[in-house]
């Protein structure tokens, strides 16, 4: 599946957020990242930032879907962070 994840939380925490998520994915701007996935890496991911993460102050967002081919991207501007596929 490819998932767009997108996490505002406390200053404090946003260094050990992006570090523990550029493990999974691609980091594309400030506080978003995106890439394939399988069901049991995202779990992973989930467990993963509940152990980081304040619920109470912090928010993560999450979209999933079945493949790329389903998204759209436009971007607007610069592009901070290209995304190569190489095949």
């Amino acid at each position: 599946m490819y998932v767009i994840l997108v996490y505002d939380v406390e200053q404090k925490r946003v260094a050990k957020v992006c570090k523990y998520l550029r493990c999974y994915m691609n980091w594309i701007q400030n506080s978003v990242f995106e890439g394939e996935l399988t069901e049991g890496k995202l779990k992973e991911i989930k467990f993963g930032l509940k152990k980081i993460i304040q619920e109470s102050k912090d928010s993560v967002l999450i979209y999933s879907f079945a493949d790329q081919k389903q998204v759209a991207r436009e971007i607007m501007g610069i592009e901070k962070n290209p995304v190569d596929t190489i095949l």
